[in-house]
């Protein structure tokens, strides 16, 4: 996974998403669950761990009494450092900071596009000072919609494909070779043997800011429907995974 070729834009783009590049509705919402969920340790020494162009980033620099972004693509960090003072270019396969370092990590919607995903959790959990939290956002396997796109007879086809995750694994990482999608078991394994408790792990809708600029009031009423499945059994229909995570003491 993650080794096939790219010669556009839009195949770059597949292979490390596409970052927040607005502050609409959507992102104000996960910006409170991650607030939330940080507690106090957002006011110490933050990471967000695949910072894209800066935008998260950029808030949480407004609590962080040190705040730092990482990313694998160079001009991604450039447009970052524009809004932020300390942004560097890396893998999140190996960090460049020392053990025990940052209250909290941000991992949002990341994970599913590095080359080993359990060698960048193991590296997160390194970085983490002792009772600092992991705050993980992550495709579901359970939404509907691979919203990556899909390869098909060697093309990258954008745009949101129906049914495409609920395919065996080997057709459907055929299709989508560019990208992971986790299940709650799937997600729980990649830290098995942490020194980690997971404090919180659910699944959350999106916030469809697009669809309710195309259709209106329509747009808002799905919107209200679907995030109200968040508190019921349904929620395994949901877009992304979003689990916190605290290192315990050795």
């Amino acid at each position: 996974m993650m080794n096939h070729s790219s010669k556009s834009f839009s195949s770059k783009a597949a292979m490390r998403g596409e970052p927040s590049y607005v502050w609409h509705a959507g992102q104000e919402r996960r910006f409170g669950l991650i607030c939330r969920a940080a507690g106090e340790t957002i006011n110490r020494h933050v990471l967000e761990d695949g910072c894209g162009v800066g935008e998260y980033l950029a808030h949480l620099t407004e609590y962080a009494q040190h705040a730092v972004g990482l990313d694998y693509e160079f001009e991604r960090t450039l447009e970052a450092s524009t809004k932020v003072t300390e942004v560097v270019c890396g893998a999140g396969e190996k960090l460049p900071f020392p053990n025990d370092y940052f209250d909290l990590v941000l991992s949002h919607e990341v994970l599913e596009h590095v080359q080993d995903d359990q060698q960048a959790v193991n590296e997160i959990i390194r970085v983490l000072k002792p009772r600092g939290r992991l705050i993980l956002f992550v495709p579901n396997r359970g939404y509907p919609f691979e919203t990556h796109g899909i390869y098909w007879k060697g093309e990258y086809k954008f745009g949101n494909k129906f049914f495409v995750n609920y395919l065996p694994k080997k057709w459907r990482d055929k299709l989508a070779p560019h990208v992971r999608v986790y299940t709650s078991t799937e997600l729980s394994n990649l830290f098995i043997g942490q020194r980690v408790n997971v404090i919180q792990k659910t699944i959350i809708f999106g916030a469809y800011d697009n669809l309710i600029t195309r259709l209106g009031w329509p747009g808002k009423a799905l919107k209200t429907i679907l995030q109200s499945l968040e508190h019921s059994p349904l929620k395994i229909l949901g877009l992304s995974h979003f689990w916190v995570v605290e290192k315990k003491y050795p």
